[in-house]
């Protein structure tokens, strides 16, 4: 299994018995933003050039529901996929049904940052009103608690002069893989470790992550909305993009949406990295999340598949995602790239940020890693909901991780 952006284009056709032949490929795509539309750009001329039909099957923007809709078809053994868009997490899950690419791909790795190769990764941002922060003499905030109380000092005087509708902060709060995406970097950034760390040993349950989670649960209905609990990417992006909010956690892609057309913010924002905490070990904490390309072993086209996940992972095909997409590149070059930095500036800052991220705790965890962080986002929404303490809910999980640790992972 390799990442969605890597690899170089070839081949024209599946060759068999010397006649080429057009094989017919499905692809699965979770799509968000203007994900189908650059995606079905880059078929059409990948069909063009080779002869092949790709298929587009749609899947949920859920992560989670994703998952589950992926161990059932693997497990049927079905053919009717070739190529699957998954999450950098699930490869100790599904890697023993999926094509083994490194020998396809060794001949192009060299061209990608070694981190991605090794976690194919993007990195959370934080999206923050120029206008209005340079309208109240403020920064970038630097730490959480900066957030905290900018955002509330702009959405008050802002709704005191008529923008009734407007929140302080956004993110992603709802029971799900985004949760944990979003509750790591809190409790990272405050010094509380990475809830599983790589020797296996479980972390979460101490007195910085209780911190970090006692500050983000007093940002309900105060600078988030109650609905926030509720809020996927999508949703978070919809309030930010109507110009309801002053802050936003969210992905690299939603920097072209919030520019287009018909965005309210188009032009009054700016991207920063996330806040720190405070105390010992505190710093930026961005998580590392990801789309790569897998080939199922079940393909009955796996020559003709590895040919589509080359070329969507070639240096052209990632500079028209970049530029139209504002989709991240693995290849290095590309960030020096001047059409590049010109469609999408926003993409040439990011270079730095694949050194500095946090991966999500599925490398120690293993075939464990989703009942992992099934688990933490529970104990994270039942906190933001004031459902018990985050020092109790920490405390439970601690437990609850500890059982499961002791059946194997």
């Amino acid at each position: 299994m390799k990442l969605r952006h890597a690899l170089l284009a070839f081949a024209a056709a599946t060759i068999l018995g010397g006649q080429a032949y057009a094989a017919n490929l499905s692809i699965v795509l979770g799509s968000t933003g203007k994900d189908e539309q650059v995606m079905r750009e880059l078929l059409d001329k990948f069909e063009k050039d080779t002869g092949n039909k790709v298929q587009i099957v749609p899947m949920p923007s859920s992560t989670t529901d994703q998952f589950g809709q992926y161990k059932l078809w693997l497990a049927a053994q079905n053919s009717d996929i070739d190529v699957y868009q998954t999450d950098i997490i699930w490869a100790p899950q599904l890697a023993n049904q999926l094509l083994d690419l490194t020998d396809a791909m060794k001949d192009v790795a060299k061209d990608h940052f070694p981190a991605i190769i090794e976690s194919q990764t993007v990195n959370g941002k934080l999206y923050y009103r120029k206008d209005l922060l340079d309208k109240y003499g403020k920064q970038p905030p630097k730490t959480w608690d900066e957030l905290t109380a900018t955002a509330k000092e702009i959405q008050d005087k802002e709704r005191a002069a008529g923008a009734k509708n407007l929140w302080g902060f956004v993110f992603q709060g709802n029971a799900y893989e985004g949760l944990t995406c979003n509750a790591l970097e809190w409790v990272k950034s405050n010094g509380g470790g990475q809830i599983v760390e790589p020797d296996g040993s479980i972390s979460i349950n101490n007195p910085q992550a209780v911190k970090a989670l006692e500050l983000a649960r007093t940002w309900i209905n105060n600078i988030s909305p109650p609905g926030v609990l509720a809020y996927q990417e999508e949703e978070s992006r919809g309030v930010w993009q109507t110009g309801n909010a002053v802050f936003m956690r969210n992905w690299p892609y939603a920097y072209s949406l919030g520019n287009s057309g018909d965005s309210a913010v188009k032009g009054k924002f700016d991207v920063a990295p996330l806040p720190a905490g405070t105390g010992d070990g505190a710093r930026s904490a961005a998580t590392l999340g990801g789309w790569n390309l897998a080939v199922s072993k079940y393909s009955k086209n796996p020559d003709a598949a590895v040919a589509l996940v080359k070329f969507l992972g070639s240096k052209d095909s990632q500079k028209y995602e970049a530029i139209n997409a504002s989709h991240l590149p693995t290849i290095q070059a590309l960030y020096e790239d001047a059409d590049i930095a010109a469609a999408q500036p926003i993409i040439p800052r990011w270079k730095e940020v694949f050194l500095n991220a946090v991966p999500r705790p599925s490398a120690p965890t293993k075939v464990k890693y989703n009942e992992v962080s099934n688990q933490f986002w529970t104990a994270v929404h039942k906190t933001l909901s004031g459902t018990g303490s985050a020092a109790d809910n920490l405390a439970a999980l601690e437990i609850s991780l500890t059982k499961l640790k002791g059946s194997g992972w």
